[in-house]
């Protein structure tokens, strides 16, 4: 059964395929029980960038009062042009341009979220030669397992992100000889689409082992960066369409030793965008194999390079055809690459040319990793509020 009405599937036939369709009535449910949950306890809220850069989701995410996480120069840009306030503009990434550091420095944002020694070392020349006081969290790696696919994990000293905890000594010693940066935070990220919240309990654990040697060091840190990572619920997006929020948030609540006057800051992305977008295709083609059929669809890697890259599973509907006798099929693209694939062996109605499918959850990682590989044209996004 699918959620889209026939009315609405009758508009998506109408229209060229492949494209994007946002529900922007979700993503409005999504960010309500967001800031009412974060707003219980004080937390501040940054939208990752990189989750979704489309220009009508972050009018909305700014217009409920929360702050942007980049990790480009251009996400600065782009989260700065769409209104989020630069008090507000946190820009993380292990290897930041000069030209990118520069533009955080011209847009006054929160702070820049450092991951190495050489990099505190470039922020503090560009900041002394355009005569500034660069703000600075240490991203520090606190070797804790996110669970998750070892693509999208990222707070272990085997990743290359982040400081690791053998460095702090020389690298608190350094930071005295540079005068034009001021430490005002620590930042943490241990990955992304977690979904067993015992991670985020061993990070808080983590988290306070650094706060208490950071205060033997009589050093204050005013912001605590606790990252981001929440996962999602692929398997049954219309059950689990609004992720849960106040565990997320309890958990930190109940774990995290927050001292006097700090304020505890927050990176979510896929957790607000996911469930609200999904992907409309057509079916070009159906081929008969040998163990199964493949239904080949006119939306492919280009569109959509999470199962290709991560082997990610997206939940697979014919929104057209819903009482076909059950048929096996590999759904896979037009791309000529063998990766270019959505699903394997999946059984679904039998399905004929011309059928609508619909790829659920593309809110995140989808718009946004698009290319134009094979020389693909970027496809359309459309809203419900428009369409």
């Amino acid at each position: 059964m699918t959620i889209f009405s026939k009315e609405l599937i009758h508009k998506f036939s109408l229209t060229p395929t492949p494209f994007y369709y946002y529900d922007l009535e979700l993503l409005d449910q999504t960010l309500q029980s967001l800031k009412q949950e974060s707003d219980r306890y004080g937390f501040i809220v940054h939208y990752a960038l990189k989750a979704n850069a489309n220009p009508a989701i972050l009018k909305k995410i700014n217009a409920l009062g929360f702050g942007a996480d980049c990790v480009s120069g251009n996400e600065v840009a782009r989260a700065a042009e769409t209104g989020f306030p630069n008090e507000k503009i946190v820009f993380a990434g292990v290897g930041k341009s000069d030209e990118e550091i520069l533009t955080g420095l011209k847009n006054n944002i929160h702070s820049f979220n450092c991951e190495s020694l050489q990099e505190l070392e470039i922020i503090d020349q560009l900041a002394g030669e355009m005569n500034k006081i660069a703000p600075i969290a240490l991203r520090l790696n606190p070797n804790v397992s996110a669970n998750t696919h070892k693509y999208i994990t990222t707070g272990l000293e085997e990743n290359k992100f982040g400081i690791n905890q053998w460095e702090l000594d020389s690298l608190v010693e350094k930071l005295k000889s540079l005068k034009n940066i001021k430490l005002i935070g620590l930042h943490f990220h241990i990955g992304s689409q977690i979904t067993d919240l015992s991670a985020f309990k061993s990070l808080c654990i983590k988290i306070n082992e650094f706060q208490q040697w950071f205060n033997k060091q009589h050093i204050a840190i005013p912001n605590l960066n606790v990252g981001g990572g929440l996962g999602i619920d692929y398997h049954e997006p219309d059950m689990h369409s609004i992720v849960d929020f106040a565990s997320f948030f309890k958990l930190f609540h109940d774990y995290l030793d927050v001292y006097p006057g700090q304020k505890i800051h927050f990176e979510l992305g896929r957790a607000l965008v996911a469930q609200c977008g999904s992907l409309i295709s057509k079916v070009l083609y159906i081929k008969n194999g040998v163990n199964t059929n493949f239904m080949i669809l006119d939306a492919g890697m280009t569109e959509l390079i999470r199962p290709a890259l991560y082997q990610a599973y997206h939940k697979i509907e014919n929104i057209s055809n819903t009482n076909g006798a059950p048929q096996r099929y590999d759904v896979v693209g037009p791309i000529c690459e063998s990766s270019d694939c959505f699903g394997k062996a999946l059984v679904m109605p039998t399905t004929l040319r011309g059928d609508l499918i619909a790829i659920r959850s593309t809110g995140a990682y989808g718009e946004v990793m698009s290319s134009n590989y094979n020389l693909r044209e970027k496809v359309e996004a459309y809203y419900s509020d428009r369409f």
